[in-house]
């Protein structure tokens, strides 16, 4: 499958491949016969080896795309994105949740339900305010799911902390 990279998205056109990975994996957006991903999702699809990232006529290697992963401050979201999906979730944007992604429990779909978790992504050596830190728990508490901070650290492991609004 042939994708090609526009600015934030990569977009595979007229491939019933890509048609077949939205349906049944919920990668990526349809729009038309376009499937289009962010650039997290293809740069997950390019290491499982199911993707081709074109630059026009120039094709994109995989330390490429990790380059532009990293000059975007996407890199760290990838590595906790990458672990999600080889545990078996779906996962999907959570920028209206003001999270970097919302994860559905295992036999559950975009289409058919409602998302469980929130997921931050933080790299070990970030400071988390705690205002901020209340704000993250406040907006899941209010949208009913469970807030999970996925913390990176230097080796690119990841350590997962959920957290749960406990009333006193």
């Amino acid at each position: 499958m042939d994708g090609q990279l526009a600015g934030d998205t990569v977009t595979v056109q007229g491939d019933p491949m890509a048609l077949r990975l939205n349906q049944k994996s919920h990668y990526g957006n349809l729009e038309g016969d376009h499937l289009k991903l962010s650039l997290v999702e293809a740069a997950y699809l390019q290491w499982k080896g199911k993707l081709s990232i074109w630059d026009d006529k120039k094709i994109i290697s995989f330390n490429e795309l990790i380059s532009i992963l990293n000059k975007r401050g996407l890199y760290q979201k990838f590595i906790v994105y990458r672990d999600l999906r080889d545990r078996g979730y779906i996962v999907k944007t959570g920028f209206k949740y003001g999270s970097e992604f919302r994860v559905y429990e295992r036999g559950k779909t975009p289409t058919k339900d409602h998302s469980s978790y929130l997921v931050r992504v933080l790299h070990e050596s970030t400071n988390l305010k705690i205002l901020d830190f209340s704000s993250y728990v406040r907006v899941a508490h209010g949208v009913r799911k469970k807030l999970i901070l996925a913390v990176v650290d230097d080796e690119e492991d990841v350590t997962y902390y959920m957290v749960e609004w406990i009333r006193p």
